[in-house]
């Protein structure tokens, strides 16, 4: 996937600034797909040329002005023919798995110190996603919601984040456990 579709997809809540659009990306989008706000804007520009997307101007007082972004049909078209390819296989990219693979050569400490900063990076992030969940369902269940809401996707990729971060604790405290078996810290480290 590219960030093109990943912006539309955003898109799909409605009408956002740039700004607007990064804190989306930060709430809902990032659970699946990251980008820089500087990433963000390059592609609005290009969505904007390809005519995907268009952007009204709204001035400001004292601030400046703002451009607000919205799908066109050609973006909605797009969109929709990107949910009818088959999606390419999910292929995990992570330093620290890199890491943990060196460890017998490397500097098992640091790589220790990794995996737990990895379990509470985890943990702060399922705060962060369960505070969202809370603020997406309000006073509803959760089957209340998925019954009445417009927009199912933003939910169901939210409890996609939300299963990948109680994985990574998981994963992280089992290898936790193993390299302190195995790498035993001596009592000057």
């Amino acid at each position: 996937m590219a960030l093109r579709e990943a912006v539309l997809a955003a898109l799909l809540e409605g009408e956002a600034s740039g700004y607007d659009l990064a804190k989306r990306f930060d709430r809902s989008v990032a659970n699946f797909w990251t980008a820089t706000p500087q990433q963000l804007y390059r592609e609005l520009d290009r969505l904007a040329a390809d005519g995907l997307i268009e952007a009204r101007v709204v001035p400001q007082e004292r601030r400046p002005t703002k451009r607000l972004y919205t799908l066109t049909v050609a973006g909605h078209d797009t969109i929709r023919d990107f949910t009818r390819q088959p999606p390419k296989p999910t292929a995990i990219r992570d330093d620290l798995l890199v890491m943990v693979q060196a460890i017998d050569a490397g500097d098992s400490t640091a790589v220790r110190d990794a995996v737990a900063d990895q379990i509470r990076r985890a943990n702060d992030k399922l705060v962060l996603l369960e505070r969202i969940r809370t603020r997406m369902l309000g006073d509803e269940s959760e089957d209340d919601h998925l019954t009445t809401t417009n927009a199912v996707g933003p939910y169901l990729t939210l409890l996609r984040g939300i299963a990948f971060e109680q994985d990574n604790i998981r994963w992280a405290e089992r290898a936790l456990s193993i390299i302190d078996r195995r790498f035993p810290r001596s009592a000057d480290s």
